[in-house]
């Protein structure tokens, strides 16, 4: 493992591994205030995916008239995006990393508990090949 030299966070540094999770989300019944945000939601979504073990690159969102934000966030594991609907409380959410260092799941829960929403739709596909499971993964499992 080595260090990113601008993060406390020991950089994962297993390498071609194919496969990964890509986590496809609705959420609805959140405040349309919140969804018209940008700082919170990006500050929320980088939280979150942080909080879930994935790395996070750059953030970058863009605001939309009359009302709406999209935020995507760059990941050393791959990328997450949301796109917000104000006028019906309602957020598309899309999550995918490589590897089995982030969890993207987690980071979907996260981000509709600080949201508030109260419905949540969530779709997992797992792409690439299958992981290997090693006998560490096994003891972690166990305990």
């Amino acid at each position: 493992m080595s260090r990113d030299p601008l993060s406390t966070r020991t950089a994962d540094t297993t390498v071609g591994v194919f496969a990964g999770q890509h986590v496809l989300a609705e959420f609805e019944g959140v405040d349309p205030a919140l969804l018209d945000d940008v700082a919170f939601l990006r500050i929320t979504l980088e939280r979150s995916l942080d909080r879930a073990g994935a790395t996070v690159c750059d953030v970058v969102s863009k605001r939309f008239v009359p009302q709406g934000v999209t935020v995507l966030a760059l990941l050393s594991e791959s990328h997450a995006s949301l796109h917000t609907y104000p006028e019906v409380g309602s957020v598309f959410l899309d999550v995918f990393t490589c590897g089995h260092r982030a969890d993207p799941e987690l980071a979907t829960r996260l981000l509709a508990e600080a949201l508030g929403a109260k419905d949540i739709r969530v779709t997992t596909i797992h792409r690439g090949r299958p992981v290997p499971v090693t006998v560490d993964a096994e003891r972690e499992v166990a305990r």
